[in-house]
């Protein structure tokens, strides 16, 4: 991957002796396809793995070299002020159901973590407000509904004045690439294999054709434009992460529930502070407005790194795990993890995996692709991409044709319609484009 001017990567997490994996030689034939290595894909083989089940995960660049590396790394079920929503708009059952499945996912993760080194530290999560009691009181009380323990605290130790915070205890945080490092010892796993293709039977690589039966699409933001609808239930957001020397270090995790969505943890002696984020290709507040509350919060702090990470947003805040589309009963997707991808990562190889193994999963339908899309924000992204694909300028995302928007703070070009970010020179950094920027904006075959 070549860097764009200002284009960072995250240089706070070390994974050490991590493998390294051959590529694809010629055509090869196995149960399961698992298309992307970040963290989602690695579970996913992992538990095949286990199970014995044949599979090939692949992978365009090195694993863990895209959105897992941008992560801050936290592991929750409480994924901001999420449950009093999905009682009103779902109902207790399925706000239950989603929480047991995120609860399932931190338990696997202390399970596997007691046997790796990878800096895995038990801590309490707050999501605290600046303005708005009412919401964490309404978010408690959903808690309490469903069966989880939770407080309403007053004082949080930050350097900002607060109206209170949801309180969940025995949550966790760690360093992914350590913990991929590890899982990934010995599975079937190539690197620098680039799918051009995916057909009813497997994938078309540059390097050879993979013959599989079921296809798990991992990659972030769905690649498959003509099933799912994906380009229409989901939207790229953009936040940015400001590693600090010198600050002082609170115990736990903090998540701002306001507009600025600031986070709060540490990692050994560093701070690290994230937010001010934006839909992809849309202005917002960047690395500037994050520096500038940094001098303001931490005056005797040293910046050590910067980096900026990118999430896929759903229509009402819960991913999609399942089948891609109602037409297509052998390829499987996860997408859409809302900010909070470490946790979601391992609920989608739980269900994904019960899935390949045709095992009955309570939370399948909590999670399918195919539920109801009727929400405010599916006109919201319509309109967008309507706008800017009528919008008559060059360079052109070759992903659908949208208008490209050059993001000076990081020297990239990027696509207010899906996400899809590119360098100067044209190469792809981030999805869902498969394909280089091309100066006409020809769009790909997928």
């Amino acid at each position: 991957m070549h860097k764009g001017e200002g284009y960072n990567f995250n240089k706070v997490w070390q994974a050490g002796n991590a493998p390294h994996f051959e590529s694809l030689s010629g055509d090869i034939e196995t149960d399961v396809l698992i298309i992307g290595g970040g963290l989602t894909g690695l579970l996913c083989a992992y538990k095949l793995n286990n199970a014995r089940i044949p599979y090939i995960l692949v992978e365009k660049g090195g694993i863990c070299q895209g959105i897992t590396q941008n992560t801050t790394a936290k592991i929750t079920f409480q994924h901001g002020l999420i449950y009093d929503k999905l009682i009103r708009k779902f109902g207790v059952e399925k706000a239950r159901l989603y929480l047991e499945a995120n609860c399932t996912s931190l338990e696997r993760y202390r399970e596997i973590c007691k046997n790796v080194d990878c800096d895995f530290e038990e801590r309490d999560l707050f999501i605290y407000s600046t303005k708005n009691l009412s919401k964490l009181e309404k978010e408690v009380s959903a808690l309490e509904k469903i069966g989880q323990q939770a407080q309403l605290v007053k004082d949080i130790p930050l350097p900002l004045s607060v109206c209170g915070a949801v309180k969940v205890s025995s949550q966790a945080q760690f360093n992914p690439l350590k913990f991929a490092a590890h899982i990934s010892k010995g599975l079937n796993i190539l690197e620098n294999t680039k799918v051009l293709e995916i057909g009813k039977r497997g994938a078309r690589t540059e390097r050879g054709i993979i013959h599989a039966e079921k296809i798990i699409v991992a990659t972030h933001f769905p690649i498959i434009n003509k099933h799912g609808g994906y380009f229409l239930k989901m939207y790229q957001h953009r936040s940015y992460v400001i590693a600090l020397k010198g600050a002082s270090l609170p115990y736990g995790m903090y998540v701002d529930e306001d507009e600025n969505d600031l986070s709060f943890r540490n990692y050994k002696e560093l701070l690290l502070l994230g937010g001010m984020g934006h839909r992809t290709g849309k202005k917002g507040g960047g690395f500037d407005s994050l520096a500038s509350l940094v001098k303001k919060l931490y005056p005797q702090s040293k910046e050590v790194y910067r980096f900026a990470t990118q999430d896929c947003m759903t229509l009402d805040g819960m991913p999609y795990i399942g089948q891609y589309g109602k037409n297509t009963p052998n390829l499987y997707v996860a997408t859409g993890f809302n900010k909070w991808g470490m946790s979601s990562a391992m609920v989608a190889a739980n269900i994904l995996c019960d899935m390949m193994l045709k095992k009955d999963n309570p939370y399948i339908s909590v999670f399918s692709p195919s539920r109801n899309m009727l929400h405010p924000k599916l006109l919201v992204n319509a309109l967008e991409a309507s706008i800017n694909l009528i919008t008559p300028t060059v360079p052109r995302c070759p992903h659908m044709g949208c208008a490209l928007k050059f993001n000076k703070e990081e020297g990239t070009w990027d696509c207010p319609c899906h996400g899809s970010r590119f360098s100067p020179d044209g190469t792809l950094l981030d999805g869902p484009s498969t394909d280089d920027k091309r100066p006409l904006g020809k769009r790909q075959r997928t």
